[in-house]
């Protein structure tokens, strides 16, 4: 069950943080930053929701908002409820032996596209989270008891039949998503703020969270919490469903709306209100997590009969002026975070782009369905920058990926923000756009290949395919742009063409010193650029 092994790498995250060296910078160059937009102060609303209700009338997203706000100007308070010892005691099995029961699942009976079913608190998912249903405008607490869920062995359902439960653990949707006749499990909220989503043809991996902060500084990482969601009905026929989120933590509070439309790319639009009780040193807007422990350009010595182990093999990101940058993922030999200094992107996100399944070969994790997510913003971010983590890892059951978009204005206490944007979880979330694409990052020693002496050099062949490139007439001149930075030299390179249409490049490269070196490559024909741009962090090792 590979959320609680998340859960205990976040504590193990927050743990090792400190001391630790730094591998910085991605991005060419430093641009003046300037502020994100604040929110706009919410009007005084006729009567916002207390609370503790039960019940919650007149309820709108300023109003909401305003509460939240209001939160934010008084100390933190933990009132979360504690366990009863018969869950909080479980171990990792007898959790996992938990069923929500789907009979008793929300909307089953009714004509909707639907459905709602909660998760049971227990073993490290001990905070809990309280679940409001109803028409958008009037909601009622929905409360859970030990008999909405089954209890298999090794537990004996005795036990836990007639406890009352302060809350839920979190929730998932179900939506006929692959074929009419059948409720696909289709997004799933639980544990602080994270959540995952499915588009049509994938199974679970990478999540993202509702917020990070201080992720990755010598500041100890918080991770706030959606204390209650609220929850719209969905309407007969619709194929969209909304609802809301409280998020709270020590150094801000969040008022979240959510809209989810499944489809073969799901696509969920996100409104988030952040209100700040103190300052913080770095805030992650639109947070992903994912895994990647080995790949094509990245194996360190692995025995292991998969050729490649991952959620997503790399960042992209989509610049407003229609460059597109790809930067392969890495399982370093240390915490390595990157830095790609952006104005207002068109779009970030952790892609699957490899979908081989003999790329993989693994019959049950299926890691060529992994949904690949895109972060597209609505409207103007500002000046700030897209930041990469990359974790040590390895298990394939840690998550060792982070990625976020940080404003290049740091909130202090009584900072508003607002951010909207548009996540696009499936397996293609890439539009065409006439670039070709980087599909493949190949790596190894430099050098000739008979020769058996050791090289500081390394080779590198990276594939570039589809776009107008891959259609371009035999005998067609095409020429290649390589950025060498000052700590490397170029050796060696060349273009060749692939069988299937698309383009090689090979490049030999010698290190000059022990720091990292930032590569970057890409095609252009004719002074004109027809491939994204390759970004490479060499550190020496891979």
């Amino acid at each position: 069950m590979k959320q609680s092994s998340r859960l205990s790498r976040r504590a193990a995250l927050k743990m090792s943080i400190a001391g630790i060296a730094l591998v910085a910078g991605a991005g060419r160059g430093a641009f003046a930053q300037a502020p994100a937009a604040p929110a706009p102060a919410p009007a005084p609303p006729a009567q916002a929701p207390s609370e503790n209700a039960s019940v919650v009338e007149n309820f709108d997203f300023e109003s909401f908002s305003a509460m939240m706000r209001r939160r934010s100007e008084a100390p933190y308070v933990d009132n979360r409820p504690p366990l009863p010892d018969a869950l909080a005691n479980l171990s990792y099995d007898e959790h996992r032996a938990i069923r929500y029961r789907p009979e008793r699942a929300l909307w089953r009976d009714e004509p909707v596209n639907f459905q709602l079913q909660a998760f049971s608190p227990g073993f490290l998912i001990k905070d809990t989270t309280r679940l409001f249903v109803g028409d958008g405008k009037r909601f009622e607490l929905r409360g859970f008891t030990g008999a909405d869920f089954e209890y298999r062995a090794p537990l004996d359902p005795s036990v836990f039949q007639n406890i009352g439960l302060p809350g839920i653990a979190g929730f998932r949707l179900h939506y006929p998503l692959e074929r009419p006749d059948y409720f696909d499990e289709l997004i799933t909220f639980l544990g602080a703020s994270y959540f995952r989503a499915l588009g049509t043809g994938t199974r679970y991996g990478l999540s993202a969270r509702g917020i990070a902060i201080n992720t990755a500084t010598g500041t100890p990482e918080e991770f706030p919490r959606f204390s209650s969601f609220y929850v719209v009905r969905p309407e007969p026929g619709s194929k969209t469903i909304r609802l809301f989120a409280e998020l709270d933590s020590p150094s801000l509070t969040g008022a979240y709306a959510f809209t989810i439309t499944p489809g073969p790319q799901t696509l969920m639009d996100v409104t988030a209100r952040l209100y700040f009780r103190n300052a913080v040193d770095r805030l992650g807007v639109a947070p992903l997590t994912s895994m990647f422990t080995f790949g094509e350009n990245d194996r360190r010595n692995r025995d292991d009969f998969r050729p490649e182990v991952h959620d997503s093999d790399g960042l992209t990101i989509q610049r407003r002026n229609g460059e597109r940058l790809w930067r392969p993922l890495k399982n370093p030999a240390e915490l390595s975070l990157s830095y790609f200094q952006e104005l207002s992107p068109a779009a970030f996100g952790l892609v699957q782009r490899d979908r081989d399944f003999s790329h993989y070969e693994d019959v049950e994790a299926r890691y060529d369905l992994r949904p690949s997510l895109l972060i597209e913003p609505l409207g103007d971010w500002g000046q700030g920058m897209v930041e990469l983590v990359e974790i040590p890892t390895d298990s394939e059951a840690n998550d060792n990926i982070v990625a976020f978009w940080v404003p290049e204005r740091r909130p202090e206490a009584g900072s508003q923000y607002e951010f909207r944007y548009r996540m696009h979880w499936g397996v293609e979330t890439e539009a065409a756009d006439g670039q070709a694409r980087v599909t493949a990052t190949l790596g190894g020693v430099g050098g000739n290949a008979a020769d058996t002496q050791v090289t500081n050099t390394r080779r590198f062949a990276i594939n570039f395919t589809g776009g107008t490139a891959a259609n371009l007439p035999l005998g067609t001149s095409v020429d290649s742009i390589i950025d060498v930075p000052p700590n490397a030299k170029l050796i060696d390179s060349h273009l060749d063409r692939l069988p299937d249409g698309g383009w090689r490049l090979s490049m030999e490269f010698e290190k000059l010193d022990s720091a990292p070196a930032e590569l970057r490559a890409k095609l252009s024909m004719l002074q004109r650029i027809i491939s994204e741009t390759w970004l490479y962090q060499w550190t020496g090792t891979a």
